[in-house]
């Protein structure tokens, strides 16, 4: 059947390689073929218990059986409200924030409601896909902007500041980072402050891995810094944090007057976040904390395996990552095409892993493996990836 009908933005509009990748690997159980599953985002945890028992209890009540508020239940808002105020070290109000189901909403709805046809948008490369598919998608101009191995995959911060015309509308920024794990600097953020308010840019801060964080890193949010507030959109959410990927529920929190524009987008679209969910969203912020700490430590443990054992390949070389729960070791020393690599170490090994370049251009010649789902996992794939190269080596 011709699909001559779409509408011509829809050629702009790119995916998640991950995704594609999964169900290649799902496809090899189906026959049989035991997989070690790197490739997606993923937590290996439940959720906890108290927030599972909220929902139920939550189903119970037939109020939230009906519509919602657009922007999100009051008592949510007044959680976020109060944990942003006290992690961001900034005054958040309720009329400031929107619920959407997931965060990828706000990532969306920002650049929608923010970026006209023409304008530039600057954006981390290699990152997280979905940014560049939408600056595509409303006709804007992605401009990317390279994170280097050689200052643990922060900005190349001249190249970020000649990147700025008076088109740039946008700066995306996202730390702790996916795919690589890097976390910006203060000064770093204070650079990019100081571009955002001297040429009017708004600055798109996606910070759902802030309490991913391990040694002595810190999580900074660029809205703490004078000046920014009113010009910052934080995506934030309950995925990874809380363990609650499938549950589909993120936040943005942004000047009062956006965040009136991006809920008349959520009732153009969703109507309201499912009122079951938001419930579990309180008591993920209200309840207790313990599971998050206990959480993270253990991703730690699973980042030092992981690292330990991908530079004991020969071949391979990774930095250790200060937050998220990924790493994006460097294979130009493996003697095969990195694109080639993620197939043959699926198909021969039974390893899924992504190629860097599925973040952007300048991921060439690394691979992303996401360590958030068992330890088991990890095991499996550092066996078969050391077996894998040395194959190679052998020809």
């Amino acid at each position: 059947m011709s699909m001559n009908f779409l509408a011509e933005r829809m050629k702009r509009l790119g995916t998640e390689t991950a995704f594609d990748v999964l169900v290649k690997a799902q496809a090899l159980e189906s026959q049989g073929r035991d997989i070690a599953h790197m490739e997606i985002g993923d937590l290996g945890f439940d959720t906890p218990q108290n927030i599972c028992n909220a929902a139920i209890e939550a189903i119970k009540d037939s109020r939230n059986s009906h519509y919602g508020p657009a922007a999100g239940y009051l008592k949510l808002r007044e959680a976020i409200a109060e944990y942003i105020s006290k992690t961001r070290k900034i005054d958040v109000n309720v009329n400031e924030i929107v619920v959407t189901p997931g965060a990828k909403p706000i990532m969306f709805f920002g650049i929608l409601a923010c970026v006209n046809e023409g304008d530039e948008v600057i954006y981390p490369n290699p990152g997280f896909p979905i940014y560049e598919s939408v600056i595509n998608f409303v006709g804007a101009k992605p401009v990317p902007v390279p994170l280097l191995e050689e200052v643990d995959f922060r900005f190349d911060i001249q190249r970020l500041v000649d990147s700025v015309t008076p088109k740039t509308k946008m700066i995306i920024i996202n730390s702790p980072h996916n795919p690589t794990g890097g976390i910006l600097l203060k000064s770093d953020l204070e650079v990019i402050a100081d571009l955002a308010i001297k040429n009017n840019i708004v600055v798109m801060s996606d910070e759902v891995y802030s309490q991913i964080i391990y040694d002595d890193a810190k999580h900074e949010s660029i809205a703490s810094i004078p000046g920014m507030k009113e010009r910052t959109i934080i995506i934030e959410g309950f995925s990874k944090t809380y363990a609650m990927t499938g549950w589909r529920l993120g936040y943005g929190v942004m000047p009062e007057e956006l965040a009136q524009h991006i809920t008349k987008l959520m009732v153009n679209s969703n109507s309201c976040t499912a009122g079951v969910i938001q419930s579990a969203g309180i008591e993920a912020l209200k309840g207790p904390q313990e599971s998050v700490g206990k959480m993270v430590a253990e991703l730690k443990r699973r980042r030092d395996v992981i690292v330990d054992g991908l530079n004991a390949i020969e071949g391979i070389s990774c930095k250790r990552p200060l937050g998220a729960f990924y790493v994006f070791p460097n294979v130009t020393k493996v003697p095969m095409d990195f694109m080639k690599l993620p197939d043959y170490l699926l198909y021969e090994y039974g390893v899924a892993t992504l190629a860097g370049t599925a973040f952007g251009e300048y991921g060439k010649g690394y691979l992303r493996l996401c360590y958030a789902g068992t330890m088991e996992s990890i095991m499996k794939a550092l066996e078969r990836m050391d077996k894998a190269i040395k194959a190679l080596k052998k020809g």
